[in-house]
């Protein structure tokens, strides 16, 4: 009977154990779920990161063609760099030009679109056509749309005066960053809007019902019911666009090259340009990782401000 008990107990267990065994590799467990993300992170984010860190205190010798040692030398050589903080200031202008026409544009664009009438939705539906482009397509193409021999919109600013042939729109320092703004602005605006479209369409009709019965115009109804329901809406989408127009590289790059002179030069292209045109690697990842340091600290005061919660 003890044997015949023990058999039974031991078989039990073998269950049990064989069972557990199945179950970390179905959707049961979570560990075969995220080892994947994990594995992720630390190969695309842990590991480039960390490896930035160590290469910030090293510079590439290409008579030597190796990595030497040289400490804080590019931090040093990073707060006496005009030319950093003359990036970094254009970096600024440009973030806050485009999350401004983005965000105003946006919401004004969104307002129209919300409705359930006859074509809004082939309309909302074409919006999402400049998001698939890549942004260096869009930057030629406003490059070639901004030629002063042949491009429409050169044509069109000085058909009514506002351009002069002489000066070209991409040619001329005073001009050069709006014209690159100009492509930013076109790409992005419709992911604005489909943002704050996704936050109108779930807005709760009952306070615009007692608003319209309290006599309430159209501009007191959005100051005073649509901006503070949709506050949360709205600063998710400055951030995510916010954090994306500081690293803007590609319009830059393909329609001025930070030229004329210095006029258009972002901080990312500046880091590109010492990492692998001057062969500056450590240099270049020093410049990374103050542009990462400055997003980060950006980013995590406007979601303290903005009460985001993710």
């Amino acid at each position: 009977m003890n044997i015949c008990a023990s058999q039974n107990e031991a078989v039990r267990e073998e269950r049990v154990r064989v069972a557990q065994a199945r179950r970390f590799v179905i959707s049961d467990h979570p560990l075969p779920w995220l080892l994947p993300l994990v594995a992720i992170l630390l190969v695309f984010t842990v590991y480039p990161l960390i490896y930035n860190i160590w290469l910030s205190f090293h510079e590439f010798v290409p008579r030597r063609r190796a990595l030497e040692f040289v400490g804080t030398e590019n931090w040093v050589q990073l707060w006496n760099d005009t030319r950093f903080w003359q990036s970094l200031v254009i970096t600024f202008t440009y973030f806050a030009i485009a999350l401004v026409f983005e965000l105003v544009l946006g919401m004004a664009i969104a307002l129209l679109l919300d409705s359930d009438g006859f074509g809004f939705g082939f309309l909302r539906g074409v919006l999402t056509m400049t998001l698939v482009i890549p942004p260096a397509i869009v930057g030629m193409m406003y490059l070639l749309m901004e030629d002063p021999q042949f491009g429409v919109i050169s044509y069109l600013l000085q058909s009514i005066g506002l351009l002069n042939s002489n000066n070209p729109i991409l040619a001329t320092a005073s001009t050069a960053l709006a014209g690159v703004l100009v492509a930013e602005i076109w790409q992005w605006t419709p992911f604005m809007v489909l943002i704050f479209l996704a936050g109108l369409r779930a807005l709760p009709p009952e306070p615009y019902e007692a608003a319209m019965i309290d006599g309430a115009s159209p501009f007191q109804i959005f100051r005073r019911i649509t901006l503070p329901m949709m506050s949360k809406v709205i600063a998710i989408a400055v951030l995510v666009r916010g954090i994306d127009l500081f690293r803007v590289f590609d319009y830059v790059f393909v329609m001025t090259s930070g030229g004329p002179g210095a006029s258009t030069y972002s901080l990312s292209l500046y880091a590109w340009q010492q990492t692998f045109s001057f062969v500056k690697w450590g240099y270049g990842a020093t410049l990374s990782l103050v542009t990462l340091v400055i997003i980060l600290v950006i980013a995590n005061l406007f979601i303290r401000i903005a009460k985001v919660k993710w």
